[in-house]
């Protein structure tokens, strides 16, 4: 059974999280437009607050709050064998830190896939946990975010790498 609840976090906004079989699907960040990075995990989903759902929103308001820089949840991202093991390399990204698209290529040996990690990046379905707001452009630029960049840039900022 699917299970999925929204919660207002004050410092980015609206957040739509889904959880199935005691695992997070997915986190999407709901856009001041009202726009969902992607919602159709949660179309058919239960509205039902579950104990991992709630563990899940405390852990996100410790994190926006300075007070937690590691998600403890368990996740089950859905993906292609390639976007898994991107997701699993953002995951080693330390908090406080950034990484290039080039750089996450080269750490899942394929050094010539920056636009790879880039669409991979793209359809991460558990943003902020899997934390892909940490990867930027070579040159230091701020790219590429599903939730908007002024949010990725508010994430840089409270872990300080900005």
């Amino acid at each position: 059974m699917k299970y999925t609840q929204q919660y207002d976090l004050s410092l980015i906004g609206g957040v739509s999280l889904v959880e199935e079989d005691g695992r997070i699907l997915a986190l999407d960040l709901i856009r001041k437009d009202g726009g969902v990075k992607s919602g159709p995990l949660a179309a058919d989903a239960a509205r039902e607050e579950t104990p991992l759902l709630r563990e899940a929103r405390r852990q996100l308001e410790a994190y926006l709050e300075g007070r937690l820089r590691d998600f403890d949840l368990p996740l089950a991202p859905r993906g292609t064998p390639f976007q898994l093991k991107v997701w699993r390399a953002l995951t080693r990204i330390p908090y406080g830190e950034t990484r290039s698209y080039k750089q996450i290529a080269e750490a899942v040996d394929c050094p010539r896939g920056c636009r790879a990690v880039g669409m991979a990046n793209n359809r991460n379905p558990i943003s902020i946990v899997i934390p892909c707001h940490r990867v930027i452009g070579a040159d230091g630029a701020l790219v590429g975010y599903g939730g908007g960049l002024p949010v990725k840039e508010c994430l840089l900022r409270l872990e300080g790498s900005l």
